[in-house]
C-alpha cells in the first residue's frame, strides 16, 4: 500500500521542488532540486530505499541547488527509466 502512495509523493515532489533531470548513464538519474527541498528528498530517499534497496541515493549540494542521485544495477535500469519519466513529465507540467 505504500507504493502507490510514495508514487504520489514523488510526483508532487518532482512538480514542486525538481529544475531538472540529468542522466549520466544508463544506471544513474540526477534530480536537481530548489536547497529547500533538500530534507524531503532525503526523506522519500530514505523510504524508497527501505522499500525498494536496489535503489541507491546520494545528496550533492551547492549554494544553488541540491543533486539528488539515483541509481540502480543494470538489471534494474527500467525501473529507473520509469522514474525517469514521471520524474521529466512532472516537472514538464510545471515549466
Amino acid at each position: 500500500m505504500e507504493q502507490p502512495i510514495r508514487v504520489a509523493e514523488f510526483a508532487q515532489f518532482f512538480t514542486t521542488s525538481a529544475r531538472t533531470t540529468r542522466r549520466p548513464d544508463r544506471t544513474r538519474l540526477e534530480v536537481v532540486v530548489d536547497p529547500g527541498a533538500e530534507a524531503m528528498a532525503r526523506e522519500l530517499a530514505g523510504r524508497e530505499s527501505s522499500c525498494c534497496s536496489f535503489f541507491t541515493f546520494d545528496f550533492t549540494s551547492t549554494d544553488k541547488d541540491v543533486v539528488m542521485g539515483i541509481g540502480v544495477p543494470a538489471a534494474d535500469t527500467d525501473v529507473l527509466d520509469a522514474f525517469a519519466a514521471r520524474a521529466d513529465t512532472a516537472i514538464g507540467d510545471h515549466r
